[in-house]
């Protein structure tokens, strides 16, 4: 039987990592990124790929109605966008980008999908960060959206627990991806200083393979050591 999963951010990162796993273990998956010129992943046959930007609302509904909903069984929010700094140097472009990408969007796709997830005793993953969990200087704006996640995970598995949908949320700590593009900063290269995108994607298996019946609601993964430094 066919089992289908959206990942939001698939072209890179922790989020190509979560779909190149899932098409090991066979499932059928439809990845969303906005570049997938370098990504393998479209070789294979059961990946079709959506190569637009998020805030493009017609290409993204455009690309969700595509989606098969008797077989959707895993929702993926994994895209993220992040501008670091003191909080006054932040514009109101990039507010508004962050905002949407990390919260708002998780959301509404939610929202638009629910009720297929529902149906099928489905699962959703939303990627937060450990950010949810502390203070976050220089990153106020991501670390709020984060905690707003967090919190909306939680909420949604509370309301919808007793009709077998899954909710669970991973929290990683500093993770090689190029989500620190913007950052004045970098995790040390010694290695145990970041996570792989493909560490993270391990707990995505994780929680799947959890019996029925059980569930990881909140996974937090942190490389063993804590090592950052200025970006030269």
């Amino acid at each position: 039987m066919t089992k289908t999963a959206l990942v939001t951010g698939a072209s890179s990162g922790i989020g190509k990592a979560i779909a190149a796993l899932l098409l090991e273990e066979d499932w059928e998956v439809y990845g969303i990124g906005r570049d997938f010129s370098d990504c393998d992943l479209i070789n294979h046959p059961q990946f079709i790929s959506g190569q637009f930007d998020l805030l493009d609302e017609e290409k993204l509904t455009s690309f969700l109605n595509q989606l098969p909903l008797s077989s959707l069984k895993l929702l993926v929010n994994n895209a993220g966008a992040a501008w670091y700094g003191m909080h006054e140097t932040i514009s109101d472009r990039q507010i508004e980008t962050m905002v949407h990408t990390n919260l708002e969007l998780p959301m509404k796709l939610t929202a638009r999908l629910l009720r297929s997830l529902r149906d099928n005793h489905g699962t959703i993953i939303n990627i937060a960060s450990v950010t949810a969990l502390q203070t976050s200087t220089h990153g106020a704006v991501y670390g709020a959206l984060k905690a707003g996640l967090l919190h909306f995970s939680r909420t949604l598995f509370e309301e919808n627990r007793k009709a077998g949908l899954k909710v669970s949320v991973i929290l990683p700590d500093m993770t090689d991806t190029a989500l620190y593009r913007n950052a004045d900063f970098t995790a040390d290269l010694t290695e145990g200083c970041s996570l792989s995108p493909q560490e993270v994607a391990e707990t995505v298996r994780f929680i799947l393979q959890q019996p029925e019946g059980a569930l990881v609601s909140e996974l937090v993964i942190r490389p063993q050591y804590h090592r950052i430094k200025k970006k030269v």
